[in-house]
């Protein structure tokens, strides 16, 4: 069963916002039940920039598709590799205690932030993520005439 974000306790406020809408409605969308594989981290940087790093021992950069659409960040495994790979993998090991398993991992990014980029080191994927401000939202001293 798929638990979805309960956004109910939101409903007092609507009547105060103006603009959220289509906010509160993509977060309706988020999986509370999302998989725990691969495991990851979402580390802010600084007031701007963010990282999102995924664990993906024996992964390769050709395994992976990173996509990015309607403030939703999705990676996932390109399953018919990976796959292939395990199978060959397999008739070597006389133990598997990592796993290279297909997987799917969307995060959602608010309309602000963009993707810098991404890539793959030591086995771990990291994505570098930054939130864009404009000059006009960014604080300022106003003076008194």
């Amino acid at each position: 069963m798929i638990k979805t974000l309960n956004l109910m306790n939101w409903e007092p406020y609507r009547p105060f916002t103006v603009g959220f809408d289509s906010f509160l409605d993509k977060l309706t969308a988020i999986q509370m039940d999302a998989p725990s594989y691969p495991p990851y981290n979402i580390r802010k940087i600084d007031d701007f920039k963010y990282s999102i790093e995924l664990a993906l021992a024996g992964f390769d950069k050709k395994d992976i598709d990173i996509s990015y659409a309607d403030n939703s960040l999705t990676i996932k495994s390109i399953h018919d590799r990976v796959i292939t790979k395990n199978k060959e993998k397999a008739k070597e090991l006389t133990h598997k205690g990592i796993s290279q398993r297909a997987f799917t991992r969307s995060f959602c990014l608010a309309d602000d932030v963009v993707v810098n980029g991404a890539e793959l080191i030591n086995g771990m994927l990291t994505i570098q993520l930054e939130k864009i401000v404009p000059e006009e939202k960014k604080p300022k001293t106003i003076k008194i005439k």
